[in-house]
């Protein structure tokens, strides 16, 4: 009932506009009553997204058994779950995406989905890091960035009308994020004011632990080389 009633509702938006179809004329489309529509949906932009409230039990249960191993791995691939949603069905996700870009409601409907997930993942983080010197405030940035760094891949992928593989630009994406966050929070970032009490500039390098030492070496060359000196 539940797809049925999303079809149903889904056809009508295209075809009517989402402004110009009523929750009315969603249950004459389906040949139910009123009643069956509010069982399953609030309202008409959740019939927009029947799939999110699965997708994201789907993510919270993953998430949950997830108690030993990289945190961030296992944020990143909690994140391919909602991919591998969109990507089941290209053609809808298609349609779907080109009419939030249309209608600013469903828009800001979308993003109150997106926030979910995102706190999803960041209250996972905040358990597995506990105590740990800026643990909190690294779930929540991390979180944000394993969001952010998915939904660009996600919709670089939407906006070509699905060509090719979805998982690339997204494992893409996501590598950028490890890239820059894999290190453990084991100390508090110390951020500097860009300047000694001489008055000279100050390079922060951070690299991750365990990285070889010729390759911070060249990183911090680079670095240096590509400051420019003090007048």
């Amino acid at each position: 009932m539940r797809e049925l009633l999303a079809e149903a509702a889904f056809e009508l938006f295209m075809e009517r506009g989402f402004e110009g179809t009523t929750v009315d004329d969603i249950v004459a489309r389906a040949g139910v009553g009123r009643r069956s529509f509010f069982r399953y949906f609030p309202s008409k932009e959740d019939a927009v997204f029947p799939d999110h409230e699965r997708c994201l039990a789907d993510m919270t249960g993953y998430l949950a058994g997830a108690t030993s191993g990289d945190p961030l791995d296992r944020v990143c691939e909690a994140a391919r779950i909602v991919l591998r949603m969109y990507a089941a069905n290209p053609v809808f996700s298609v349609r779907r995406y080109r009419l939030t870009r249309e209608v600013p409601g469903l828009r800001t409907y979308e993003l109150s989905v997106v926030r979910r997930y995102e706190r999803t993942l960041a209250g996972y983080l905040r358990g597995r890091w506990g105590d740990a010197p800026d643990g909190s405030l690294r779930a929540e940035v991390i979180a944000a960035a394993v969001v952010a760094a998915h939904n660009n891949g996600l919709r670089s992928w939407l906006r070509s009308g699905a060509v090719g593989d979805a998982e690339v630009a997204v494992d893409h994406a996501l590598a950028l994020v490890r890239e820059v966050w894999s290190r453990t929070p084991d100390r508090p970032v110390t951020v500097l004011d860009g300047a000694d009490g001489d008055g000279r500039e100050v390079v922060v390098l951070v690299a991750p632990r365990g990285a070889p030492l010729w390759r911070v070496v060249r990183r911090l060359e680079s670095a240096l080389a590509e400051t420019p000196a003090p007048e």
